[in-house]
């Protein structure tokens, strides 16, 4: 092949279509028949969710430029009407395969297992009887049948909401002059009911859903009419906010009154039965103001997210992944004070093999002692009932002084950080919504402590949110340190945040939007230089995207002048590795498992004398240059090989659960030599939390041997550790 510049837009791959690579992969997961019944039916819902997001949010913004909305093309230079036809093309084929996992392995696995899902045309007269009988006392008096004609305007539905079409003529005695031979009728199905109704069974557990109830007695709706049809459908919804915060004197009402309008936007998807007459699809794209390419026929159940309900009526624990409570090191557990602890030495948790508690307690201990003074977070996402949130408010009833950052524009979780933030607000806390024009995306607390005749200060930085329950299902570190200089950045940090202020020269911090880019820049060329002078060079990262054009450049030309590069990226990667006089040196891997990849962690630099970052932010224009993000060193010798064999190491040995990034745009398996050893990453730092806990400190589960040249996943590299992981 010709050597290609740098800048040639097809060194890029699209954004959006990297994004359907990363769910096609998880929708692998729903299709391998070595895991659990329960945990497939969990990654095919999971695809369903994804693609909602997806078309809320990447296919409205690009509908909104198909209109005319200016906006800078992608690096692979493909205009918006190309990326909608592709993007068509692909989700309409993930939506196919969806419905055959459904229906042909994951339907007949249920049944296998006394677990049935009926159809309304598949029930006995005893579930007949049942059906009606719950129709009756449950669900009619809750539905609302909606007429439409040139009396009565279509329905505005709501997004996501499931509904049911309905075609009746006229019959028996009633009579409408409106009328005409046939007419369509909407029936929205309550989602304050349970989507799976229990019918009796003869062996085992029935189900049938709730929209098939509704179907099946749809005549009991309109008295007088025959039906002809019924179908159900759900349309999607654009479900991003448009606000503009320079014109906005009030961002918490501004953000409040959007979130109240959003629900009027404009569809960009039609969910529907596949039995549904075209006549009837017309109708609907008519109604809806939609192409037929919008339109999405399905031959099984919508909102398959709410099918994991199932696994409440299995008790059998071999159809389900094994139960994990994760570790706390015992250094932690067995220490009368956490903040004492990290002003002896630095910290690192590695979620959710360890537990998230530390996290709690280290506030919780700030809350409640009375030589702590102050405490400043910032909070991106947070649970309902939050204990990091109860934390903080109970800090501020004991007189400390509280300031949190609520980012209220944190998406799809808007409302919730409002009622959080309102919450905090009613009990003293000091709350304050960030800069304008950015989302603070950065997870950091400072606690500042009186001890002696001086102050002290301790600080929390992670790469996940500040969320108990997704610290469970995400991959994440926190590092917690009282090293001076980080704590001067993290106060300049808050100062920032809550003042007014000219951004600092950072000591150990880079903060975006104003070093972080700069500082990884200067960190690749760093390596490049050492590889032209034929000193040891190597580049590994661990993030959850990598769409930069420029930061990606730049790799380009780090491998050009000869630097090994790994990249662990789990999801959209726009870099196309492996192309000859540009991209040979770079190796890209994804792996999705149980648990989601969401560590953010990067190494220049060769062995032990590498340095060593975590992060809030992928390598993304928007954690650049719209966000505020911090990228923190991880300066203690043990902590830094710790994450270099076990987060970073770890992750490139897995050639089980990894898939390699091809020229091509494909991923691809491992291929696991024959007399290779299989690795499976979680799995190997699950078997180490459950043998013996995790000991800040100890020997690696595996050591990473870091030679500039060494091959990604050869199994020659794999080696026994401990037992137990630092």
């Amino acid at each position: 092949m010709v050597e290609q510049s740098s800048t040639d837009r097809h060194l890029f791959i699209n954004r959006e279509l990297s994004w359907l690579a990363f769910n096609e992969r998880v929708l692998a997961e729903a299709r391998n028949g070595s895991l659990p019944m329960h945990e497939r039916i969990k990654f095919l819902s999971i695809v369903s969710s994804n693609l909602d997001e997806f078309f809320m949010v990447r296919v409205a913004g690009i509908k909104q430029q198909a209109q005319g909305v200016v906006a800078d093309l992608p690096a692979d230079g493909m205009l918006p009407g190309e990326q909608l036809s592709a993007i068509a093309e692909r989700t309409h084929k993930m939506s196919d395969e969806q419905y055959r996992v459904w229906k042909s392995e994951l339907l007949p696995l249920l049944a296998a297992n006394g677990l049935t899902v009926l159809s309304r045309d598949a029930l006995t007269a005893e579930q007949k009887a049942a059906a009606k009988i719950w129709f009756q006392t449950k669900v009619f008096p809750a539905l609302t049948p909606l007429a439409v004609d040139p009396g009565h305007p279509f329905p505005h539905l709501r997004n996501k909401s499931l509904n049911v079409a309905v075609v009746v003529r006229r019959g028996g005695q009633r009579r409408r002059k409106d009328l005409g031979e046939s007419a369509l009728a909407v029936v929205q199905v309550p989602s304050v009911l349970p989507r799976l109704v229990p019918l009796p069974a003869a062996q085992g557990t029935a189900f049938l859903l709730l929209e098939e109830l509704i179907l099946l007695h749809a005549a009991d709706l309109f008295p007088g009419f025959a039906v002809d049809q019924v179908c159900a459908f759900r349309l999607t919804r654009n479900w991003d906010l448009d606000i503009d915060e320079e014109e906005s004197q009030d961002l918490l009402a501004s953000i409040q009154q959007e979130l109240r309008r959003r629900d009027r936007g404009a569809v960009v998807r039609l969910e529907i039965d596949q039995t549904a007459s075209a006549a009837l699809e017309s109708q609907l794209t008519v109604a809806l103001k939609i192409t037929p390419a919008d339109v999405y026929r399905v031959s099984g159940p919508l909102q398959l997210q709410d099918l994991t309900a199932i696994s409440d009526a299995d008790p059998r624990l071999d159809n389900r992944v094994e139960p994990f409570v994760p570790a706390t090191p015992p250094v932690i557990a067995n220490a009368d004070s956490i903040l004492q602890l990290v002003g002896q030495k630095d910290l690192l948790l590695h979620h959710p093999y360890e537990s998230f508690d530390p996290v709690v307690r280290f506030l919780e201990e700030a809350a409640d002692d009375p030589n702590v003074l102050a405490i400043k977070q910032t909070l991106y996402r947070t649970t309902g009932d939050s204990p990091v949130a109860r934390a903080l408010v109970r800090a501020s009833e004991n007189g400390k002084q509280v300031a949190v950052l609520v980012e209220l524009k944190a998406r799809l979780d808007e409302a919730n950080n409002i009622a959080w933030a309102r919450r905090m607000e009613e009990n003293g806390v000091h709350v304050v919504y960030g800069l304008i024009g950015l989302k603070t995306h950065c997870k950091v607390t400072l606690v500042v402590r009186r001890e002696g005749s001086g102050i002290r200060r301790y600080v929390h930085l992670g790469t996940g949110n500040y969320n108990s329950a997704t610290a469970r299902a995400y991959t994440d570190l926190s590092l917690f340190t009282a090293r001076t200089e980080i704590a001067d950045d993290a106060t300049a940090l808050f100062n920032l945040l809550t003042g007014y202020s000219t951004q600092p020269n950072w000591k150990r911090l880079a903060v975006a939007p104003a070093t972080l880019q700069s500082r990884i820049l200067e960190l690749i060329e760093r390596e490049a230089q050492r590889a032209r002078k034929g000193e040891p060079s190597r580049i590994i990262a661990k993030v959850n995207a990598l769409v930069d054009p420029v930061v990606i450049r730049a790799l380009y030309g780090a491998s050009q002048a000869g630097v090994e590069i790994d990249l662990l990226v789990r999801g959209i990667c726009c870099l196309r590795p492996g192309v000859p006089g540009v991209s040979e040196r770079i190796r890209v891997f994804s792996i999705v498992d149980r648990f989601l990849e969401h560590t953010r962690a990067f190494a220049f630099g060769v062995g032990p004398s590498a340095d060593v970052f975590i992060s809030s932010a992928d390598w993304m224009p928007r954690n650049f240059h719209r966000r505020v993000e911090v990228m923190a060193p991880v300066e203690d010798p043990a902590l830094k090989t710790r994450i270099l064999d076990e987060v970073l190491g770890l992750g490139l040995k897995d050639n089980v659960k990894a898939r390699q990034l091809q020229s091509d745009g494909l991923y691809v398996p491992i291929a696991l030599q024959l007399d290779g050893v299989a690795v499976r990453s979680q799995a190997v730092l699950l078997d180490a939390a459950r043998r013996s806990g995790l000991v800040a400190g100890a020997e690696p589960v595996l050591r990473h041997v870091a030679s500039p040249v060494e091959k990604a996943n050869d199994p020659a590299r794999l080696s026994s550790g401990s037992g137990s992981a630092a």
